[in-house]
């Protein structure tokens, strides 16, 4: 989300429950704990998405003009870039009642059947989804299944599928300042076909392909697992993406969850206040928690960590550019924001127009991420679920060695993710042989025994 936003793992809110009926609410019970669930079959991933790298807009900041023409017309760019899968923020009319800033949230929705004025038109939107169709891209949307705008319709026309106070009255999340949304209950009747009829709307009437679905924590999963059936049912290869971290979500409803904890070890390897090496105990919690054959989101910004976290540069500093290849070298699906490929080095107003300053030249990260994009896309090794396993160098705690391996193809990279020169040995027998450097081209010979002479910061990915 969000509203004055809080990353949902400090929001430790309280999910809800019992049907709303009188001035009196039930308590609501504590929020859904996550359940391990490594002995469980993961839904998978759509073909389309083990290959793929998501892209996020924020239209509104995305251009002069915050159109969604405008996007339309930077499709070949993005197509350059190499980025397929991209995931639209919010595009729906905000509510004004409680609005926070002058344009308010887009996750305070006031209609989910419409297209927000401020963006365009339904033809304007239908437009660029077509564009990017003929692009080879695909198209998800931001679903808020769990809250919308006090002043939504539905407060009035069905206000029994709505979680209220012990007065009584409307209420935004519990333990939240999120002031300009009113929470559902997930126990009303009816709600659960409303959101299936609006999630069907966008596909049948415009042919989106997924959502990426907000506060995907806040809504019970047996709710999603129906809500998912109903739609997987009319189109099979929709792709669900859960701003979440509850491994249960990801066996009937979710094809791939927020790498949340990855995230933020990353960011705390960057800042030294933790070694390189908290980044196997955080892929160790997702193979011994999440279901087989499930997946992560890896990324190094996004619109909330971006105007509420800061920048990559105030979070990582110089190392923006390694942990940028490791998100793509991890096994997982990469994701990138919207201004990433450009440097972005500010935090985005988030409601009030403030849009991308587009560099005339390219920045290095264009270059970096083409890179990094096309390896996603051809190269085996990279793809969901192919085999990782980190190398190791005799300098642990400095350089992430990582080996990625399908059909007979590798992929290793070399990273040193401090602030310091480091110089190491790395020995496997899986090295000897000759590779490509991924970024200069240059054919190399490596031996079982490889010495490591790295700069700060520095990288270097072969393949064959």
């Amino acid at each position: 989300m969000k509203s004055v936003r809080f990353h949902s793992r400090v929001l430790r809110w309280l999910a809800f429950a019992g049907l709303c009926t009188s001035v009196a609410a039930a308590p609501a019970p504590e929020r859904e704990k996550a359940q391990p669930s490594a002995h469980e079959r993961a839904l998978g991933q759509p073909a389309w998405v083990r290959t793929g790298t998501i892209y996020e807009i924020n239209v509104r900041q995305y251009s002069a003009s915050g159109q969604f023409d405008a996007v339309t017309a930077d499709l070949p760019r993005l197509k350059a870039l190499g980025v397929n899968i991209l995931w639209l923020m919010p595009i729906h009319p905000i509510g004004e009642l409680h609005r926070k800033g002058t344009l308010g949230s887009y996750y305070a929705i006031k209609d989910y059947f419409a297209v927000n004025p401020e963006f365009g038109t339904e033809e304007d939107f239908r437009e660029f989804v077509t564009a990017a169709h003929a692009h080879g891209m695909k198209v998800i949307l931001d679903w808020v299944g769990n809250h919308v705008s006090p002043d939504n319709p539905l407060t009035r026309t069905n206000p029994g599928f709505f979680w209220r106070d012990d007065k009584g009255s409307l209420s935004p999340p519990h333990g939240t300042d999120w002031t300009d949304v009113v929470q559902f209950d997930f126990n009303a009747p009816g709600l659960l076909d409303y959101q299936a009829s609006a999630l069907l709307h966008w596909i049948r009437k415009f042919n989106i392909d997924g959502y990426r679905c907000d506060v995907a924590w806040g809504l019970p999963t047996p709710f999603w697992d129906e809500l998912v059936k109903r739609v997987l049912a009319v189109k099979p290869d929709t792709y669900f993406l859960a701003e979440a971290e509850l491994p249960q979500q990801q066996v009937r409803a979710f094809h791939t969850s927020y790498g949340f904890d990855l995230h933020h070890v990353m960011n705390s390897v960057a800042q030294g206040k933790k070694g390189v090496s908290a980044i196997d105990d955080a892929l160790a919690k997702f193979r011994a928690h999440f279901p087989r054959g499930g997946s992560l989101m890896i990324f190094t910004s996004s619109h909330d960590e971006n105007t509420w976290a800061g920048t990559e540069f105030e979070r990582l500093g110089a190392g923006w550019a390694p942990f940028a290849v490791l998100t793509f070298l991890l096994d997982g699906v990469p994701m990138i924001y919207n201004g990433q490929e450009a440097g972005l080095d500010r935090r985005l107003e988030f409601f009030e127009r403030d849009p991308i300053v587009w560099p005339k030249e390219a920045h290095p990260a264009a270059k970096l991420y083409q890179t990094l994009t096309a390896l996603r896309r051809t190269h085996p090794a990279l793809h969901t679920g192919a085999a990782l396993r980190r190398l190791d160098t005799t300098e642990n705690g400095s350089i992430y060695a990582v080996l990625r391996e399908a059909g007979g193809k590798q992929v290793v990279g070399f990273l040193n993710l401090t602030a310091k020169d480091v110089k190491a040995d790395a020995f496997d027998p899986a090295l000897a042989g000759q590779w490509r450097d991924a970024f200069t081209g240059e054919t190399v010979t490596l031996n079982a025994l490889v010495p490591l002479d790295l700069k700060a910061w520095r990288y270097r990915v072969f393949v064959q």
